[in-house]
């Protein structure tokens, strides 16, 4: 009887991939009028992962049927699909180990989503032979099988339009050539801030977790990595064939969804990073004039500052040496937020303690400056709001010298 079960099983599963493969082979080949195209969607405020915008390829034949739906072959082949429900998906996310799969639907349901968002969705048709058009779509089937669609997902390195560039040059008879631009070269963080320029709390994140990496200037190809620059990159690409002649990648343009401005785009929240900041640094400076005139010591203010900083350090250490992303460390802001601020908690809560806060006062003022000085002479680019609060960790330092001077506390 197990032997028996045992085969039965081995046979339904035989029956079952078959089925799956059969499912996948019905698809038919395009017809010469096919059309394959470049859908980029323009950026928009309504969500954190809609600032940077999308890029999804459309495959359109009039002439043959889908076997799915028996009507005219019109889908999008999507690299974005990711599943937030995931079992930790958050820890995955910040480890850098997030899987996005490539999923293909009907255009009418792509498109929907996007006429209510409002945002603009542009088209670029591809100047493409039916060889080309024929191996790229059987190309995008296989890879949306579920044995192939899943792949590990890096924000600026291998995207949902960094996949579809690569896909087209791989099934292109020939070289597609690319016209670098004369614009000023950009780094990854100059392009993410554009990006979240609306979102001043979500810029200072992001300039808090990512290191000096990110400062460097990117080549012209790895700024495909936003939506906007692969279709300006597309828009005047031309292709070299084996032959030597050359044609211009994209034969069409066209707006499929008009852009609908937002009224609420132009509202900007009146307590930004930088305001909270020096209102944060206002009210430290004020607390220790005020323990220094009544030559006292709040033991308290210490306690909650540096646990803060050492739960928030806590994260940023996580990006910096257990997460694979590729652009956080080195990154200068470990000096002023690491979890080492945990232990100074303790010292400064324990009277006793207080030769030991010393010294670790004394570390941490010397780490600070240290930094200071890389964000002067090292590192281009540094977000205003984090100089207030340094300066508040240095004053607290500065106000435990003068209380040893003075035998204060």
């Amino acid at each position: 009887m197990p032997e028996n079960y045992d085969s039965v099983k081995k046979y339904l599963f035989i029956g079952w991939f078959l089925l799956l493969y059969m499912q996948a082979s019905t698809q038919p080949l395009l017809s010469e009028h096919a059309q394959i195209s470049l859908v980029t969607c323009a950026p928009s405020d309504k969500a954190a992962y809609t600032l940077y915008g999308h890029t999804a390829v459309r495959v359109q034949d009039r002439i043959r049927l889908d076997s799915a739906t028996w009507r005219d072959i019109d889908c999008v082949f999507n690299y974005g699909i990711f599943n937030f429900s995931e079992p930790n998906f958050i820890y995955r996310f910040t480890k850098g180990e997030t899987d996005y799969m490539l999923a293909y639907y009907a255009y009418d349901e792509f498109i929907v989503d996007y006429q209510l968002r409002g945002s603009e969705v542009y088209e670029q048709t591809l100047n493409l032979s039916y060889p080309e058009k024929a191996a790229i779509w059987q190309a995008l089937l296989l890879n949306a099988q579920p044995e192939n669609r899943v792949y590990r997902y890096n924000f600026f390195f291998d995207n949902c339009s960094t996949r579809p560039a690569v896909l087209l040059e791989q099934h292109i008879n020939g070289t597609i050539l690319f016209e670098e631009t004369a614009a000023s070269p950009a780094s990854f963080r100059q392009m993410i801030n554009a990006c979240t320029r609306n979102h001043p709390w979500l810029t200072f994140g992001c300039d808090l977790a990512l290191g000096m990496p990110a400062d460097r200037e990117t080549t012209f190809r790895e700024a495909f990595f936003l939506p906007e620059n692969l279709k300006e990159a597309f828009a005047h690409a031309r292709i070299l064939r084996p032959d030597g002649s050359t044609q211009p990648l994209v034969s069409e343009e066209q707006i499929l969804v008009e852009e609908i401005p937002d009224d609420d785009e132009t509202a900007h929240t009146v307590f930004t990073p930088l305001l909270c900041s020096i209102l944060f640094f206002t009210a430290i400076l004020i607390i220790t004039l005020f323990e220094w005139k009544k030559k006292r010591y709040f033991r308290a203010l210490d306690s909650i500052l540096y646990l803060c900083a050492g739960i928030a350090g806590g994260v940023l250490f996580f990006l910096c040496f257990v997460s694979v992303h590729p652009c956080t460390w080195p990154n200068l802001a470990v000096a002023w937020l690491h979890p080492f601020h945990l232990v100074g908690v303790i010292l400064f809560a324990v009277k006793k303690l207080n030769e030991a806060a010393y010294y670790y006062h004394f570390i941490n003022f010397a780490a600070l400056l240290c930094m200071c000085f890389g964000w002067i002479f090292i590192v281009p680019y540094m977000n205003m709001a984090f100089i207030p609060l340094v300066l508040s960790f240095i004053i607290r330092a500065g106000y435990c010298f003068i209380r040893k001077l003075e035998h204060i506390g």
